[in-house]
């Protein structure tokens, strides 16, 4: 039983040694809002596709990207990411984001919110979105939108 386990160890480790997470934030919400996005980076060294997400905080995670029709920006979801080998991808305002539905309670700077993502190949990796204040959040260190 115990060379099953360690062996299933080893062979989840590489999945989640591919994907890596960084500069996972949110902003704070103001009272009675039931909606908020969530941004972060993700790079994979072996390629990879987000096709979910979940939060406690959230009844649901949707997956969206925002598109300028004429002088309207407009959002639609969409299935899922696809993060290219030894690449990133940027979940940024006005880009792609998470859109945490049907909030359980505001989103209070400082506070940290819980995040499951799902992964093709990865699977599940749990990350924290860290909530910075309502106004002036600024963008993540180094990023322009999708890369």
């Amino acid at each position: 039983m115990r060379l099953l386990l360690l062996a299933a160890a080893l062979v989840a480790a590489p999945a989640l040694a591919q994907v890596k997470v960084e500069n996972a934030w949110t902003r704070a919400t103001p009272p009675g809002a039931t909606t908020g996005a969530g941004y972060l980076k993700i790079s994979s060294s072996k390629g990879d596709r987000l096709i979910g997400a979940s939060s406690p905080a959230a009844a649901k995670v949707e997956l969206h990207v925002t598109q300028k029709r004429g002088d309207m920006m407009m959002m639609r979801e969409v299935k899922g990411y696809d993060i290219p080998a030894g690449g990133g991808f940027a979940l940024a305002p006005a880009g792609a984001h998470l859109m945490l539905l049907d909030l359980k309670a505001p989103l209070k700077q400082g506070a940290k919110v819980p995040l499951t993502l799902r992964f093709q190949k990865a699977g599940d990796v749990k990350v924290e979105l860290e909530v910075r204040p309502l106004s002036g959040a600024a963008p993540m260190p180094g990023m322009k939108g999708m890369n």
